[in-house]
């Protein structure tokens, strides 16, 4: 099962050349910043639209919404973590070494990966905290996807991957943040519950700010009464209903 992808000819291969040959005509300090971002980047990016999507349903949401959001937000990364374990047998069997082992010309930007290829523990990761994260809260999500995405050009840029490796972590992510996010939901969402009503912790789920009602009027669309629209109407209503 090694040799996956060692023909020039092989779409994956060309592509890989192509993505990666990017980074020979780019300068020398755009590679050190994908070099970060592929890395590191995109993983802090992910954890910030976490805490942002945390930050937003605590303060905005009824104590049912915000259950269901920060229970849908703790999934998020367990199941990047049970992408990561599940990926350990699956690169074992498939033994794909990285692509610089086997094709000469690539601009490798990381150093010192000497694991299997096949599928990427980074683009695993990053689209498994995306779906789990879209679970949670559409609008995030979509944006976590998206940084999902950007990971996985990345890796392919940075020649320490094939695109295919990169598609297999997208499915293998995918998967696992859906597949098992119903019996995850039905496990968090008693526990996320009952740390909500908990008088210590219980601002991790919902704040304890309360509502202005200026806030409640305008958030439920509620127009403010005019002066003098008490049940006797103003002096020109009754003139009108005379």
């Amino acid at each position: 099962m090694a040799g996956l992808a060692l023909d020039g000819s092989n779409p994956d291969v060309s592509l890989l050349y192509d993505i990666n040959g990017l980074a020979k005509a780019a300068p020398a300090w755009f590679d050190r910043v994908m070099e970060f971002v592929g890395e590191y980047g995109i993983m802090l990016g992910m954890v910030l639209v976490v805490l942002w999507c945390w930050w937003s349903v605590r303060r905005r949401g009824t104590a049912d919404d915000s259950v269901t959001a920060v229970a849908g937000l703790v999934w998020a990364p367990l199941a990047a973590g049970i992408a990561l374990l599940v990926n350990i047998p699956i690169r074992g069997f498939v033994e794909r070494r990285r692509p610089f082992y086997d094709h000469e010309g690539l601009d490798v930007l990381v150093a010192g990966k000497t694991d299997f290829s096949f599928v990427s523990d980074h683009a695993t990761m990053a689209m498994a905290i995306a779906v789990g994260l879209f679970v949670a809260n559409r609008k995030f999500g979509l944006a976590a996807i998206a940084l999902a995405l950007l990971e996985g050009f990345c890796r392919i840029y940075m020649g320490v991957h094939y695109p295919t490796d990169v598609i297999g972590g997208f499915a293998l992510g995918t998967s696992v943040a859906l597949l098992l996010a119903p019996l995850a939901m039905m496990l968090l969402t008693p526990l996320v519950t009952a740390v909500s009503r908990s008088g210590s912790v219980g601002w991790l789920v919902r704040s304890r700010r309360p509502v202005a009602a200026d806030d409640l009027g305008e958030s439920r669309g509620i127009p403010e009464p005019r002066p003098g629209s008490g049940r006797g109407g103003s002096p020109d209503e009754k003139d009108l209903a005379a």
